[in-house]
């Protein structure tokens, strides 16, 4: 039976602190129970009114998920390209890629958490303009293997990425924004798009206008919208949560049956692949996502 969208799952960050065995099992575990993709996300540190709080390393995480695993997807939901020169950034991802035999999709964004932006030295001005130097970097070594570039914040000569990926056009790319000017860098090239679940309300009504915006910015640079797999991040409370989000707008939650509803509203609206963020995010709650697959499948 064919699934109406792929289902994936982002691991644990920083909701508590967990040892590299316990990430390992969950990501096995998102394999055995059917789900489609496995996502971490790229940060260093959070400071709020509660404490700092740290993720361990993404792309370390990636590269381990892709030798563990054999069949998920596995991606950054998103890599900040501000944290890597963007030359090694793309370096990284075809070896994850190769580590994974192509499974990588690479999210790629420009960040946004001031707080570890100056906590680890890295510039935060100019976000936008250094995220379009970097992408063209990173996306042109991974589809063509060279470049020369001479910009404002990078400067290569000569580079090559050697050896290739497994795939001869790199990984596909997901690009983490609705912002008019990162939609205009990214239209021409990415494959991807991704909403966060608040930037939408967390409901398949909500996708209209970010949907607008994707076809829009495609119409501008001369590129069929059909063209672009349109993704989202969906916030879904399940048995045993014990958190309470200020910021949410919408909960999905309910039984197995109402949740697959709620993901065949996702494809209704041409959604391709959601990434589920889950409470709790334990192995737990992992496991109370099989019946929902089963249902989903089921009514596919």
């Amino acid at each position: 039976m064919a699934r109406p969208l792929k289902v994936g799952v982002q691991l644990p960050e920083v909701e508590y602190e967990l040892r590299w065995t316990d990430l390992a099992g969950m990501a096995r575990l998102a394999e055995d129970i059917g789900l489609d993709s496995v996502w971490v996300g790229d940060h260093y540190l959070y400071r709020d009114e509660a404490g700092a709080r740290g993720p361990w390393e993404a792309w370390t995480q990636l590269a381990a998920i892709a030798a563990i695993t054999s069949r998920v997807e596995i991606g950054p939901l998103v890599a900040a390209t501000s944290f890597h020169q963007p030359a090694v950034l793309a370096k990284m991802a075809a070896t994850v890629d190769e580590i994974s035999g192509g499974r990588l999709i690479l999210g790629l964004g420009a960040g946004w958490n001031e707080v570890e932006y100056a906590a680890f030295g890295f510039p935060f001005d100019h976000r936008i303009s250094r995220f379009e130097e970097a992408f063209t970097i990173v996306r042109t070594l991974l589809q063509d293997g060279h470049i020369d570039f001479d910009g404002r914040y990078y400067q290569l000569r000569d580079c090559e990425l050697l050896p290739r990926g497994p795939r001869p056009g790199g990984p596909p790319l997901l690009i983490g924004s609705s912002g008019p000017r990162m939609l205009r860098i990214t239209m021409p090239h990415a494959q991807q798009w991704n909403a966060w679940y608040l930037t939408y309300g967390n409901s398949a009504g909500g996708l209209a206008l970010q949907r607008e915006l994707v076809d829009a910015a495609c119409r501008d640079v001369g590129r069929d919208p059909a063209e672009i797999e349109r993704t989202v991040a969906a916030f879904v409370r399940l048995p045993g949560a014990e958190r309470q989000r200020a910021d949410e707008t919408l909960v999905i939650e309910g039984a197995p049956e109402q949740i697959a509803a709620v993901l065949r509203d996702f494809a209704a609206e041409g959604i391709g692949h959601v990434q589920l963020v889950i409470d709790p995010v334990t192995p737990a709650g992992l496991e109370s996502l099989a019946p929902v697959l089963e249902a989903l499948d089921v009514d596919a």
